[in-house]
């Protein structure tokens, strides 16, 4: 008899326990979910923001224009920074882990978009990838380039080791000039290795690609507010996934234009930065208002959003702003 009631008190007691739990976990969960919706809405807030000003015909069509001048007019600021700011360090945190991978940051982030907008929009996997081929042309654009200017750089440029002579003792204080010891059939990278001096024309290969990847961006976030618009008619909403990749991808723009205005700024060079945003303006050009413009196949990977909010039979010509109309939706 003891026995028995000594196991329904044990029973009663577990029983006891696993209701506090229960009510201790759902005291939890109901901040969690709040901050949850909350986090979510402002995900939605700003990411709509985004896509209203990306997807205007403003900033589609004058961002080209703003982005030149801000190449050509942005040496003139430096006359106004400091040198000792913590910017004017080449060496400094942001040059380094963003700077000098620049299209890897911008190839994932911007191919990762596409993927979810074409998976969100379309279930084709033909599609996504003519959509994702047009990175990979940019890809094969820029390491093109990249061989290009470093042969013609070297073509064109000498390799100098600076020697200082031997001062006259009887002129103490007359000013010695370092000569200047010529070193043939060296490419201009082992010449800065061996710490010597390099003189030639050259092209700033980090404008260009800075510049490239500032107008690959916008150009592939402006079909955003049609995807949104889309969902709307259909009362069907993006996923967050998609919301917050297009965020990050609106963050790195704005560090690619923080980055090129301290290039600018804190390390002018001319005329080598403006040529190299002279090329990455002709890349742009020649691809996403030339080659994209053609009729999308597999020789042709079409417009950003071409084939995604449409449906087949019904697409209508690509307006000059280069991307899909709402109209279309």
């Amino acid at each position: 008899m003891d026995l028995k009631a000594e196991n329904s008190s044990n029973g009663l007691a577990s029983e006891l326990n696993l209701e506090k739990i229960h009510r201790i976990a759902a005291e939890l969960i109901l901040p969690g979910r709040f901050m949850v919706r909350l986090l979510n809405a402002a995900l939605e807030f700003v990411t709509n923001l985004l896509a209203r000003v990306l997807g205007s015909n403003l900033v589609r069509r004058h961002f080209h224009l703003m982005l030149s001048g801000l190449v050509l007019f942005g040496p003139v600021l430096s006359f106004w920074v400091s040198k000792y700011s913590i910017f004017a360090n080449s060496n400094h945190y942001l040059y380094r882990k963003f700077l000098k991978s620049t299209w890897g940051w911008t190839c994932i982030l911007t191919g990762s978009f596409i993927l979810l907008l074409c998976l969100s929009a379309r279930h084709s996997l033909s599609l996504t990838l003519r959509h994702l081929s047009r990175i990979g042309i940019v890809g094969v654009l820029w390491l093109g380039c990249q061989r290009l200017l470093t042969l013609l750089e070297d073509a064109a440029g000498t390799c100098y080791e600076p020697m200082t002579p031997v001062q006259d003792i009887q002129s103490p204080a007359s000013p010695v000039q370092p000569l200047l010891l010529l070193h043939e059939d060296q490419t201009k990278a082992s010449c800065l290795r061996a710490r010597m001096l390099w003189r030639g024309y050259e092209v700033s290969q980090d404008v260009l690609i800075i510049c490239l990847c500032c107008l690959l961006l916008v150009e592939e976030m402006s079909v955003f507010g049609i995807h949104l618009a889309r969902g709307k008619a259909h009362q069907r909403s993006p996923g967050a996934p998609l919301r917050f990749i297009f965020l990050l991808c609106a963050v790195l723009l704005v560090i690619w234009l923080f980055l090129l205005l301290c290039l600018l700024a804190y390390f002018p060079s001319f005329p080598a930065q403006q040529l190299g945003g002279a090329l990455g303006y002709l890349g742009w050009r020649g691809l996403y208002q030339g080659w994209y413009r053609l009729r999308p196949s597999w020789g042709c990977p079409g417009l950003p959003g071409e084939g995604l909010f449409t449906t087949v039979g019904t697409q209508k010509q690509p307006q000059q702003n280069g991307t899909c109309d709402e109209s279309e939706v």
